[in-house]
C-alpha cells in the first residue's frame, strides 16, 4: 500500500512543460544557482569553479538555442537534466543532484515533454539566458 502511495505521489510530479502549473524563471534561478552555477558558472556560459578539474568542460548554456539553428532544444535539456539522457562528462545522473531532479515516473511524448516542477523551473530559467544570434 504504501508502495503504491509512492508512486501516486510520482505520478502527481511528472507534468507535461507548460501544464496545470506553470513554469517559473524565478524559481528556476534559484535552483541553477544552488545546482548547475559550480560548474557551468554564475552566467552559465560554463566557466564555473569545478569547471577546471571536470574531464569534459561545462557547455555555455547560453548558447543551447544557437547550437540548435535557433530553437531551444527543449526535450534534450529537459532529459539531461532529469537524467534520461545521462552524459558521460558527469558521470551519473547530474552529477549528485539526481534524487532532485531525477524522473522517475514513466510517460508517453505527446508533443510535450514530460518532467517534475523544478526541471520545468529550471528550464524555464535556462530558456531566458539563451542569447540572441
Amino acid at each position: 500500500m504504501h508502495i503504491l502511495l509512492a508512486l501516486a505521489a510520482l505520478m502527481t510530479l511528472a507534468l507535461p512543460l507548460g501544464a496545470a502549473l506553470a513554469q517559473d524563471a524565478d524559481r528556476g534561478a534559484l535552483l541553477y544557482t544552488e545546482h548547475c552555477a559550480t560548474c557551468h558558472g554564475i552566467d552559465g556560459r560554463g566557466e564555473g569553479p569545478m569547471a577546471g578539474v571536470l574531464m569534459i568542460k561545462p557547455v555555455n548554456l547560453t548558447e543551447l538555442a544557437a547550437a540548435n539553428g535557433g530553437s531551444f532544444p527543449l526535450e534534450r535539456v529537459v532529459k539531461r537534466i532529469d537524467g534520461r539522457d545521462p552524459l558521460v562528462s558527469h558521470g551519473s545522473p547530474m552529477p549528485v543532484y539526481g534524487q532532485y531532479f531525477g524522473f522517475y515516473a514513466e510517460a508517453a511524448l505527446t508533443g510535450e515533454v514530460p518532467t517534475v516542477q523544478p526541471v520545468a523551473d529550471l528550464v524555464a530559467y535556462l530558456q531566458a539566458l539563451q542569447r540572441a544570434e
